[in-house]
């Protein structure tokens, strides 16, 4: 499969949703409701369940803002995450923490400072994941998410969908095409804080699968710095395979000095979804 890129794209390391866009056939849309499709709904849960429908169409640029929008609260929510729950994820990081606090006790002989360690060095986490986060998505917001159209709508083999509810954009998802393994990467999945827990991001990774298939990609690849638990269980449940993890992971946008290299650690996980066989 042959198609093009307008320029190397910001390394997206955060998921999302649908597009039903596929070369040569008729555009079409998909409905989702929460509601088990078996449940016996009387009148009154029938409203409520119209009410929770998300619909999942391809991106038009009206939708420019409220993606935005989506993609920085999404990645903004990485920075404590990434300084205070990703520090479990680094026994060695804790280690030396624990020893930097031990040796403020023997070099100060001051109990206070020494309780206060740990606090400077959890600030410190705070500061350094804010400051390499937020390089991160300036990157973002000034290559591929400043023309979705460019980057996702127009090249063969790509697209950008959103997930609609009551009328507005609560979900979003892009699929890139990759000439050089035939297959297709899942990309800048986010859903709006204030509607998740509603399967909305499954919908929207199966929309990508979907749209893989018809367009006869061999394989679904993605690319996850998470802490979460829960989004490493969603690509699971999909059919996703974790390939590999990198503990020491260079996000766009970092310059690896010690100071940062000593506050700032990330994990990246890749995962693999095989079509077919080539």
């Amino acid at each position: 499969m042959h198609f093009s890129s307008p320029k190397m794209v910001c390394e997206t390391k955060i998921v999302a949703d649908e597009h039903d866009a596929i070369p040569g056939t008729k555009k079409e849309s998909m409905m989702w409701s929460s509601a088990p499709a078996s449940a016996a709904l009387n009148p009154a849960e029938a409203r409520d369940v119209r009410k929770d429908v998300v619909y999942i169409r391809e991106f038009e640029c009206g939708d420019h803002e409220e993606v935005r929008r989506i993609f920085y609260e999404g990645i903004m929510e990485r920075i404590p995450n990434t300084a205070f729950r990703g520090l479990r994820q680094h026994p060695k990081t804790q280690f030396l923490y624990a020893l930097l606090t031990v040796m403020c006790f023997f070099v100060t002989k001051s109990v206070t400072l020494t309780c206060c360690a740990p606090l400077f060095l959890m600030g410190a986490r705070y500061f350094y994941s804010r400051k390499v986060i937020h390089s991160y998505l300036d990157c973002a917001l000034h290559t591929d998410m400043a023309d979705i159209e460019a980057y996702y709508m127009t090249p063969t083999g790509s697209c950008f969908w959103v997930a609609m509810l009551d009328g507005r954009v609560v979900g979003i998802v892009a699929a890139q095409g990759r000439e050089d393994d035939n297959s297709v990467e899942l990309r800048r999945m986010s859903v709006d804080s204030r509607y998740r827990g509603k399967g909305i991001a499954k919908v929207l990774g199966r929309r990508v699968l979907e749209f893989a298939v018809r367009n006869n990609y061999a394989a679904v690849v993605l690319g996850t710095t998470a802490v979460k638990l829960a989004a490493h269980k969603l690509y699971e449940s999909l059919g996703f395979r974790r390939m590999d993890q990198s503990k020491d992971y260079r996000l766009p946008g970092m310059r690896r000095t010690p100071l940062e290299r000593l506050f700032f650690q990330i994990r990246h996980s890749r995962y693999r979804l095989q079509l077919r066989e080539e």
